[in-house]
């Protein structure tokens, strides 16, 4: 592995902010919130009965899909590391992948599954800036996979939009939006992550055999994601096709995407269960029961990193320095 002195990491990593801003506390309870509405509007009898007639087999076979997925994710950074010269095992990438999906499920307000993914790269040794970096690109591999399946989403809802109320929606929320600070503050932050990006794809070009390969381990997730998705909508009963389910699953991503919730809480349920039901042919309660199993499955599917996270979270021991070394008898 790459030894790299504290030092020298401490500078490319930042310390999590201590809890999420207001106003994504604020989107996480209405999203809840408007979640709860639907639940009670539709039946909590009904959506419990939906929720009961899926068989436990079909059950286990979503639980074997969605650990696949994450698997799958697992080799996606994998192939990032090393491709840029990190030297680091399958074993490990995946041990820092869970660990950082367990951070991202069960503690959102104060670390992230990222810096969880960095600090414990640096106890492992490795290079930081090649982390940080790979880390960014996964993240971009994982949006362009997804992008790429937009044309196939788009259409499905395209002729239920209308453009009149998009713009009168738009301007609604943006009068409630306190501008000045609000504004200055996004375009800041939005300025420095383009120049992170810049730089990481800089060094990335120099890689496309990397990226080739990432984007690879990325479609593979995606199938078995979607997969989970059919597996769980059949064992209600009812059918969607393949293809609708990837369209409109990326459709609910992106949306998910927007950081008006903690880590897409209530936004992620309301979005999957509007679209499958409206445009995707299941009824109301068949979306809201696969909506609520999946965020199950995915903090299932996160569990094994609570076996991981603490030995990755041991402060680091400092190095000795030479003048330490020389005064040892």
């Amino acid at each position: 592995m790459m030894n790299t002195k504290p030092d020298n990491v401490s500078s490319n990593m930042k310390a999590p902010k201590k809890g999420s801003p207001f106003y994504r506390w604020l989107g996480t309870l209405l999203a809840i919130g408007l979640l709860i509405y639907l639940l009670i509007k539709q039946g909590w009898t009904e959506f419990l009965q939906a929720l009961r007639n899926i068989p436990p087999i079909y059950f286990v076979a979503a639980v074997v899909a969605i650990l696949m997925s994450r698997l799958m994710v697992c080799g996606r950074w994998y192939t990032l590391l090393r491709s840029s010269g990190v030297k680091i095992s399958f074993a490990d990438a995946a041990r820092l992948v869970f660990a950082g999906l367990f951070a991202s499920n069960f503690l959102p307000t104060t670390v992230g599954g990222d810096v969880i993914r960095l600090a414990g790269g640096v106890q492992l040794g490795l290079d930081g800036t090649r982390v940080t970096a790979s880390l960014i690109m996964d993240r971009l591999v994982g949006m362009a996979g997804m992008a790429t399946l937009l044309p196939v989403g788009l259409p499905l809802v395209w002729k239920g939009i209308s453009l009149s109320s998009l713009i009168h929606g738009g301007w609604s929320a943006a009068g409630v939006l306190p501008l000045g600070g609000f504004i200055k503050k996004w375009w800041d932050k939005g300025v420095k992550f383009l120049h992170q990006l810049l730089d990481t794809f800089v060094f990335w070009m120099k890689h496309p055999m990397g990226l080739l390969g990432a984007l690879l381990w990325t479609y593979a997730h995606e199938l078995f994601l979607f997969t989970t998705n059919w597996i769980l909508i059949r064992g209600s009963g009812e059918s969607m096709a393949l293809w609708k389910i990837a369209g409109l699953w990326v459709l609910s991503y992106f949306v998910t995407l927007l950081p008006i919730s903690i880590n897409g809480l209530g936004v992620q349920e309301v979005t999957i269960t509007y679209l499958f039901s409206t445009f995707g042919g299941i009824s109301m309660q068949t979306g809201l029961a696969l909506a609520i199993l999946i965020r199950l499955l995915y903090l299932l599917a996160s569990l094994p990193g609570v076996i991981f996270l603490p030995s990755l979270m041991r402060p680091l021991k400092p190095q000795p320095s030479p003048e330490d070394e020389k005064a040892t008898p």
